[in-house]
């Protein structure tokens, strides 16, 4: 089969892989359709992912058609699925109390392990998901979606609350949408004069430009001094998530939906003064993904708007390395493989 390898940072190529073998019990081969291109994926390819051997196989955002199941597979050959790429053990504390999301020994497809920028691959059947009537092509972007999700869930918010989501890339519009979903009331904030003129035309977010004012500012004029009630950190920077404390309301959350390799400090009296809830959130559940689809079928994810690049298995080893650097205009790029 093709695959997309990256060999080492900034080395990605076009290889000749031996085919997956015949699934064991409990697996299914996939023949893959669609593959979402994450930001992970470009650290990977640039050298700056912390826990990654190369050479590796990216690819964690996907959608494929079963073509052969292994011994105690309910699903069917020919069944068009979602895959959710967090492989996990089933046994330790996380997995016995219903996260497997934050498995103790979770292995990510195209992080841990090789993921599906091929043509077919080996999934746990238990991570395979119907499609259920959504397309090839809609499916591989549920699984970015379902990190906002996961976190807009995570923070229990309610209908109306005044919320800030800070990252207005992939994974902050994720977060956006779905905190719109819920009936939140949702302001970005960036310091990309282009993504937020796009969140804002395109999608109808109220921007907060932090390249023209101190963001402590506009967040106290949107709030008439009072705070967020929800903050969402999507910015994967240090210096992001420590600001982020100071515009939560008292009584208010925040939760950190990327993450970052520094600690993080704050100030204890300000967070006790506020009796403030921070909260983590960490990849997806079944019922995160399963939330997005329903959404996407509903027409409440303009995906439309939100894939802005594609291109196919061939092209990805020029194209992924081009927008690596070329970001304008990108938001969401997808490989068609099949």
């Amino acid at each position: 089969m093709k695959a997309v390898v990256c060999r080492s940072p900034g080395e990605l190529v076009l290889e000749d892989r031996a085919a997956p073998a015949t699934p064991p019990p409990g697996w299914a081969r996939v023949a893959v359709s669609h593959v979402g291109i994450c930001g992970t994926d470009y650290h990977i390819f640039e050298g700056k992912h912390p826990f990654l051997a190369y050479p590796r196989i990216m690819g964690h955002e996907v959608s494929g058609t079963i073509v052969e199941k292994g011994e105690g597979v309910d699903l069917a050959v020919g069944e068009p699925v979602i895959i959710n790429p967090y492989l996990s053990c089933g046994k330790c504390i996380a997995c016995r109390h219903g996260k497997p999301n934050c498995c103790v020994k979770i292995e990510v497809l195209g992080v841990h392990r090789d993921g599906a920028m091929c043509d077919e691959i080996l999934v746990p059947a238990q991570n395979l998901y119907p499609t259920n009537g959504l397309s090839l092509a809609d499916a591989a972007t549920v699984e970015f979606l379902a990190i906002g999700a996961h976190a807009v869930r995570r923070s229990l918010g309610q209908s109306g609350q005044r919320t800030l989501v800070i990252g207005a890339g992939p994974i902050g519009l994720g977060t956006a949408i779905f905190a719109r979903i819920a009936g939140l009331d949702v302001s970005l904030l960036d310091m990309s004069a282009e993504r937020l003129g796009f969140a804002e035309k395109e999608l109808g977010f109220a921007p907060l430009d932090s390249s023209k004012a101190a963001a402590a500012d506009l967040v106290r004029q949107a709030t008439g001094g009072e705070g967020f009630d929800l903050v969402f950190d999507a910015t994967g920077n240090t210096q992001s998530v420590q600001s982020a404390f100071a515009h939560v309301a008292h009584g208010g959350t925040l939760v950190l939906v990327s993450v970052v390799k520094d600690d993080i400090t704050f100030s204890d009296p300000e967070f006790h003064k506020r009796e403030m809830t921070l909260v983590g959130s960490r990849n997806a559940l079944k019922a995160d993904f399963d939330h997005v689809a329903a959404s996407i079928r509903n027409g409440s994810v303009p995906l439309n708007k939100l894939v802005t690049h594609r291109t196919t298995l061939d092209g990805t080893p020029r194209d992924l390395a081009r927008w690596t650097h070329e970001k304008s205009g990108l938001i969401k790029a997808v490989i068609e493989v099949g």
